[in-house]
């Protein structure tokens, strides 16, 4: 299988990860339609939490002593 992946992907001169990904998609039956590549699935389902916000707040606490 290794040495045909690699085949497969000189011959089309793509990548070895890009190779395998595509004989995983045409595996399970994925065509290129049904590839997502952005998060618009993710649009408008930020929810506000505090918790969150004081843990990122927390990270931006410069600790004097460690900067002398």
């Amino acid at each position: 299988m290794d040495r045909a992946l690699r085949e497969w992907a000189r011959q089309r001169n793509i990548s070895l990860n890009k190779a395998i990904v595509d004989a995983i998609k045409r595996g399970i039956g994925m065509d290129e339609e049904q590839e997502h590549n952005d998060l618009d699935d993710l649009i408008g389902t930020w929810q506000q939490d505090e918790e969150f916000d004081k843990a990122l707040g927390e990270q931006d606490t410069i600790e004097q002593d460690l900067w002398r």
